[in-house]
Protein backbone atom coordinates (compact mmCIF):
# COMPACT_ATOMS: atom_id res chain seq x y z
CA UNK A 1 0.00 0.00 0.00
CA UNK A 2 1.11 3.59 -0.58
CA UNK A 3 1.29 5.75 2.55
CA UNK A 4 3.31 8.42 4.38
CA UNK A 5 6.42 7.13 6.12
CA UNK A 6 9.69 8.65 7.33
CA UNK A 7 12.85 8.80 5.24
CA UNK A 8 16.35 9.20 6.74
CA UNK A 9 19.17 10.78 4.74
CA UNK A 10 22.34 8.71 5.04
CA UNK A 11 24.44 11.77 4.17
CA UNK A 12 22.89 14.11 6.74
CA UNK A 13 22.48 11.69 9.67
CA UNK A 14 25.40 11.94 12.11
CA UNK A 15 24.21 9.16 14.42
CA UNK A 16 23.52 11.45 17.39
CA UNK A 17 20.42 9.42 18.33
CA UNK A 18 18.25 12.44 19.28
CA UNK A 19 15.38 10.98 17.26
CA UNK A 20 15.32 7.61 19.06
CA UNK A 21 13.55 8.62 22.33
CA UNK A 22 10.93 10.50 20.31
CA UNK A 23 9.82 7.35 18.50
CA UNK A 24 8.13 5.30 21.24
CA UNK A 25 6.71 3.09 18.52
CA UNK A 26 10.19 1.59 18.18
CA UNK A 27 10.57 2.19 14.45
CA UNK A 28 14.07 3.69 14.77
CA UNK A 29 17.36 2.23 15.91
CA UNK A 30 21.00 3.27 15.66
CA UNK A 31 22.79 0.77 13.43
CA UNK A 32 26.36 1.20 12.16
CA UNK A 33 26.41 4.78 13.42
CA UNK A 34 23.25 5.86 11.60
CA UNK A 35 19.56 6.12 12.53
CA UNK A 36 17.64 3.44 10.63
CA UNK A 37 13.96 2.72 10.05
CA UNK A 38 13.86 -0.92 11.09
CA UNK A 39 10.27 -1.73 10.13
CA UNK A 40 7.51 -0.11 8.09
CA UNK A 41 5.04 -1.81 10.45
CA UNK A 42 6.19 0.38 13.36
CA UNK A 43 6.29 3.78 11.61
CA UNK A 44 3.02 5.72 11.76
CA UNK A 45 4.31 8.44 9.41
CA UNK A 46 3.26 11.27 11.76
CA UNK A 47 6.85 12.47 12.14
CA UNK A 48 7.32 12.88 15.90
CA UNK A 49 11.05 12.33 15.33
CA UNK A 50 11.49 15.07 12.72
CA UNK A 51 11.70 18.04 15.06
CA UNK A 52 14.34 16.31 17.19
CA UNK A 53 16.87 15.86 14.38
CA UNK A 54 19.51 18.65 14.58
CA UNK A 55 20.81 17.73 11.11
CA UNK A 56 17.47 17.85 9.28
CA UNK A 57 18.10 14.28 8.17
CA UNK A 58 14.52 13.06 8.66
CA UNK A 59 11.65 13.84 6.31
CA UNK A 60 8.31 12.27 5.48
CA UNK A 61 7.67 10.81 2.05
CA UNK A 62 4.81 8.94 0.43
CA UNK A 63 5.79 5.52 -0.89
CA UNK A 64 4.83 1.88 -0.99
CA UNK A 65 5.12 0.50 2.55
CA UNK A 66 3.68 -2.17 4.79
CA UNK A 67 0.56 -1.03 6.61
CA UNK A 68 1.21 0.42 10.08
CA UNK A 69 0.10 -2.06 12.75
CA UNK A 70 -1.07 -0.33 15.96
CA UNK A 71 -1.68 -3.58 17.84
CA UNK A 72 1.87 -4.77 17.13
CA UNK A 73 3.28 -1.38 18.10
CA UNK A 74 1.41 -1.45 21.41
CA UNK A 75 3.35 -4.56 22.46
CA UNK A 76 6.53 -2.46 22.28
CA UNK A 77 4.85 0.52 23.93
CA UNK A 78 3.52 -1.44 26.91
CA UNK A 79 6.93 -2.96 27.56
CA UNK A 80 8.42 0.54 27.93
CA UNK A 81 6.14 1.50 30.82
CA UNK A 82 3.33 3.93 31.74
CA UNK A 83 5.06 7.16 30.65
CA UNK A 84 5.70 5.81 27.17
CA UNK A 85 2.10 4.62 26.94
CA UNK A 86 0.90 8.12 27.86
CA UNK A 87 3.23 9.75 25.33
CA UNK A 88 2.10 7.41 22.55
CA UNK A 89 -1.62 7.93 23.22
CA UNK A 90 -1.18 11.70 23.31
CA UNK A 91 0.83 11.54 20.08
CA UNK A 92 -2.05 9.75 18.31
CA UNK A 93 -4.75 12.00 19.72
CA UNK A 94 -2.96 15.28 19.00
CA UNK A 95 -2.74 14.25 15.32
CA UNK A 96 -6.43 13.32 15.17
CA UNK A 97 -5.71 9.61 14.72
CA UNK A 98 -8.92 8.53 16.45
CA UNK A 99 -9.00 5.06 14.88
CA UNK A 100 -5.45 4.21 15.97
CA UNK A 101 -6.10 5.72 19.40
CA UNK A 102 -9.14 3.45 19.83
CA UNK A 103 -7.09 0.41 18.81
CA UNK A 104 -4.39 1.32 21.35
CA UNK A 105 -6.96 1.72 24.14
CA UNK A 106 -8.52 -1.61 23.17
CA UNK A 107 -5.14 -3.34 23.55
CA UNK A 108 -4.63 -1.77 26.98
CA UNK A 109 -8.02 -2.98 28.15
CA UNK A 110 -7.40 -6.47 26.79
CA UNK A 111 -4.18 -6.53 28.85
CA UNK A 112 -6.03 -5.29 31.93
CA UNK A 113 -3.97 -2.08 31.98
CA UNK A 114 -5.29 1.38 32.91
CA UNK A 115 -5.92 3.94 30.17
CA UNK A 116 -3.99 7.12 31.01
CA UNK A 117 -5.88 10.39 31.16
CA UNK A 118 -5.11 12.61 28.18
CA UNK A 119 -4.45 15.62 30.41
CA UNK A 120 -1.62 13.85 32.20
CA UNK A 121 0.30 12.88 29.08
CA UNK A 122 4.01 13.78 29.41
CA UNK A 123 6.19 15.53 26.83
CA UNK A 124 3.23 17.54 25.55
CA UNK A 125 4.28 20.07 22.95
CA UNK A 126 2.73 23.43 23.95
CA UNK A 127 2.32 24.28 20.27
CA UNK A 128 -0.27 21.53 19.76
CA UNK A 129 -2.48 22.24 22.78
CA UNK A 130 -5.97 23.46 21.84
CA UNK A 131 -6.46 26.99 23.11
CA UNK A 132 -9.18 29.58 22.69
CA UNK A 133 -7.63 33.06 22.51
CA UNK A 134 -9.37 35.87 24.36
CA UNK A 135 -9.53 39.07 22.36
CA UNK A 136 -7.27 41.71 23.88
CA UNK A 137 -8.54 45.21 24.58
CA UNK A 138 -6.57 47.91 22.76
CA UNK A 139 -6.03 51.44 23.97
CA UNK A 140 -6.23 54.53 21.79
CA UNK A 141 -2.77 55.50 20.51
CA UNK A 142 -1.20 58.86 21.15
CA UNK A 143 -1.32 61.43 18.34
CA UNK A 144 1.29 60.73 15.69
CA UNK A 145 1.75 57.09 16.77
CA UNK A 146 0.93 54.34 14.26
CA UNK A 147 -2.16 52.35 15.17
CA UNK A 148 -1.31 48.66 15.70
CA UNK A 149 -3.57 46.28 13.80
CA UNK A 150 -5.10 43.79 16.26
CA UNK A 151 -5.02 40.08 15.54
CA UNK A 152 -8.37 38.40 14.87
CA UNK A 153 -7.02 34.91 15.56
CA UNK A 154 -9.34 33.21 18.05
CA UNK A 155 -7.72 29.79 18.57
CA UNK A 156 -4.52 27.75 18.43
CA UNK A 157 -3.25 25.66 16.66
CA UNK A 158 -4.36 26.52 13.12
CA UNK A 159 -2.61 23.91 10.95
CA UNK A 160 -5.07 21.12 10.11
CA UNK A 161 -2.39 18.47 10.78
CA UNK A 162 -2.10 19.68 14.40
CA UNK A 163 -5.73 20.52 15.17
CA UNK A 164 -7.71 18.33 17.59
CA UNK A 165 -11.14 17.64 16.02
CA UNK A 166 -12.63 17.50 19.53
CA UNK A 167 -11.58 21.06 20.47
CA UNK A 168 -14.43 23.00 22.07
CA UNK A 169 -13.77 26.12 20.01
CA UNK A 170 -15.42 24.40 17.04
CA UNK A 171 -18.85 24.42 18.74
CA UNK A 172 -21.22 26.77 16.87
CA UNK A 173 -18.25 28.02 14.85
CA UNK A 174 -17.97 29.79 11.53
CA UNK A 175 -14.93 28.21 9.85
CA UNK A 176 -12.34 29.83 7.63
CA UNK A 177 -10.56 27.09 5.68
CA UNK A 178 -7.61 28.80 4.06
CA UNK A 179 -4.70 27.79 1.84
CA UNK A 180 -1.38 28.67 3.49
CA UNK A 181 -0.42 31.42 1.05
CA UNK A 182 -3.62 33.47 1.33
CA UNK A 183 -2.61 35.25 4.54
CA UNK A 184 0.70 36.29 2.94
CA UNK A 185 -0.90 37.67 -0.22
CA UNK A 186 -3.92 39.40 1.31
CA UNK A 187 -2.81 42.36 3.41
CA UNK A 188 -6.15 42.69 5.19
CA UNK A 189 -6.51 38.95 5.82
CA UNK A 190 -7.47 39.39 9.49
CA UNK A 191 -10.04 42.11 8.89
CA UNK A 192 -11.56 40.84 5.64
CA UNK A 193 -11.63 37.07 6.18
CA UNK A 194 -10.53 35.94 9.64
CA UNK A 195 -12.59 38.19 11.91
CA UNK A 196 -15.22 36.18 13.81
CA UNK A 197 -14.10 32.84 12.39
CA UNK A 198 -12.13 29.77 13.51
CA UNK A 199 -9.12 29.24 11.25
CA UNK A 200 -7.94 26.02 9.56
CA UNK A 201 -4.97 26.21 7.20
CA UNK A 202 -3.09 23.76 4.95
CA UNK A 203 -1.43 23.62 1.55
CA UNK A 204 -3.42 21.51 -0.95
CA UNK A 205 -0.35 21.04 -3.18
CA UNK A 206 2.69 20.52 -0.97
CA UNK A 207 1.15 18.73 2.00
CA UNK A 208 0.12 15.73 -0.15
CA UNK A 209 -2.34 14.55 2.52
CA UNK A 210 -5.60 15.34 0.77
CA UNK A 211 -7.41 12.18 1.85
CA UNK A 212 -6.25 12.52 5.46
CA UNK A 213 -7.19 16.20 5.50
CA UNK A 214 -10.65 15.52 4.10
CA UNK A 215 -11.23 12.81 6.72
CA UNK A 216 -10.01 15.03 9.56
CA UNK A 217 -12.10 17.96 8.42
CA UNK A 218 -15.09 15.61 8.12
CA UNK A 219 -14.48 14.54 11.72
CA UNK A 220 -14.72 18.18 12.81
CA UNK A 221 -17.95 18.66 10.86
CA UNK A 222 -19.46 15.51 12.36
CA UNK A 223 -18.54 16.34 15.97
CA UNK A 224 -19.68 19.96 16.01
CA UNK A 225 -22.53 22.16 14.84
CA UNK A 226 -20.69 24.25 12.27
CA UNK A 227 -22.66 27.31 11.13
CA UNK A 228 -20.78 28.20 7.96
CA UNK A 229 -17.59 27.55 6.01
CA UNK A 230 -15.58 30.22 4.22
CA UNK A 231 -12.95 28.88 1.81
CA UNK A 232 -9.99 31.10 0.91
CA UNK A 233 -7.73 29.99 -1.92
CA UNK A 234 -5.16 31.52 -4.23
CA UNK A 235 -5.83 32.13 -7.92
CA UNK A 236 -3.18 29.60 -8.99
CA UNK A 237 -4.67 26.33 -10.33
CA UNK A 238 -3.08 24.01 -7.74
CA UNK A 239 -4.84 25.90 -4.95
CA UNK A 240 -8.22 24.71 -6.19
CA UNK A 241 -7.58 21.62 -4.07
CA UNK A 242 -8.57 23.66 -1.00
CA UNK A 243 -12.17 23.80 -2.17
CA UNK A 244 -12.06 20.16 -3.30
CA UNK A 245 -10.98 18.97 0.15
CA UNK A 246 -13.76 20.96 1.83
CA UNK A 247 -16.37 19.48 -0.49
CA UNK A 248 -15.04 15.96 0.04
CA UNK A 249 -15.21 16.50 3.82
CA UNK A 250 -18.83 17.65 3.54
CA UNK A 251 -19.66 14.52 1.52
CA UNK A 252 -17.90 12.24 4.02
CA UNK A 253 -19.65 13.92 6.95
CA UNK A 254 -23.01 13.89 5.21
CA UNK A 255 -23.44 17.56 6.05
CA UNK A 256 -25.00 20.47 4.20
CA UNK A 257 -23.31 23.63 5.47
CA UNK A 258 -23.28 26.99 3.66
CA UNK A 259 -19.96 27.48 1.86
CA UNK A 260 -18.56 30.77 0.56
CA UNK A 261 -15.44 30.74 -1.62
CA UNK A 262 -12.99 33.65 -1.95
CA UNK A 263 -10.19 33.60 -4.55
CA UNK A 264 -7.19 35.80 -3.76
CA UNK A 265 -4.86 37.02 -6.49
CA UNK A 266 -1.09 37.02 -6.13
CA UNK A 267 -1.36 40.82 -6.22
CA UNK A 268 -3.44 40.75 -3.04
CA UNK A 269 -6.80 41.37 -4.64
CA UNK A 270 -9.97 39.35 -3.98
CA UNK A 271 -11.81 38.28 -7.12
CA UNK A 272 -15.53 39.14 -7.26
CA UNK A 273 -17.78 36.18 -6.49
Amino acid sequence: MKRRIIKISEELCNGCGACIPNCPEGALQLIDGKARLISDLFCDGLGACIGECPQGAITVEEREAEAYDERLVMKNIIAQGPNTIKAHLHHLKSHGEEKLYSQAVEVLREQGLPVPEEESAPCTCPGTLARFLEKKQTTAPSPGIAVPVPSELRQWPVQLALINPQAAYFDQADLLVSADCVAHALGAFHQQLLKGRILIVFCPKLDQRTDEYAEKLASILQRHDIRSITVAKMEVPCCGGTQVIVQKALDLAGKQIPVTVHTVGIDGSIAPR
